[in-house]
């Protein structure tokens, strides 16, 4: 007599097949998250200019690499001097970094993310009395361009002094 059948004979219920539950849902492995897009509205070829277009800062390419992990800058100076970014989403910290590198040496490192339609990174730089806290934000503007505005506290945070405001024109 099988097992089932003996359980049924002496009046007890045949136990049903126990079921593994299903693991939970993991984050995707790639960057397919919407986290990983809130940047795009940077992604092109654009011209870098005042708020009237006149003053040319220079030029900068914004692409999409490593399968869309990674928006990556590469900026050219009006005066010749160049530099590149690297822009991502870290899923562990939940927060966007940029390392960004100059032709002459400067680097900085900053985190943040989205303030409203803005991406908003910050960091330090320097040490003891030349420490700088820098915060830069990229706004998208209705009409397609996107203002860049860098300001700089050497208080701490108490006090911001504008440092760089451009504007990126899309190259046609």
């Amino acid at each position: 007599m099988g097992g089932g059948a003996l359980l049924l004979a002496l009046g007890g219920r045949p136990m049903a097949a126990q079921q593994t539950p299903a693991p939970p849902a993991s984050p995707p492995r790639d960057c397919s998250a919407p986290e990983h897009r809130q940047f795009d509205f940077w992604e092109g070829d654009w011209t870098v200019t005042d708020s009237a277009g006149q003053v040319s800062y220079g030029t900068s390419r914004i692409t999409r690499e490593e399968s869309g992990c990674l928006l990556r800058e590469r900026w050219t100076g009006a005066r010749g001097g160049t530099g590149q970014s690297l822009n991502f989403y870290d899923r562990v910290t939940g927060t966007w970094a940029q390392v960004w590198v100059a032709s002459n040496g400067t680097v900085l490192r900053l985190t943040g993310g989205l303030a409203g339609a803005a991406m908003r990174l910050e960091g330090a730089s320097g040490t003891g009395a030349s420490a700088v806290r820098n915060r830069i934000t990229w706004t998208p503007q209705p009409d397609g361009r996107v203002r860049q505005t860098w300001t700089m506290s050497r208080d701490g945070g108490a006090t911001w002094q504008p440092s760089f405001d451009g504007w990126y024109r899309r190259t046609p």
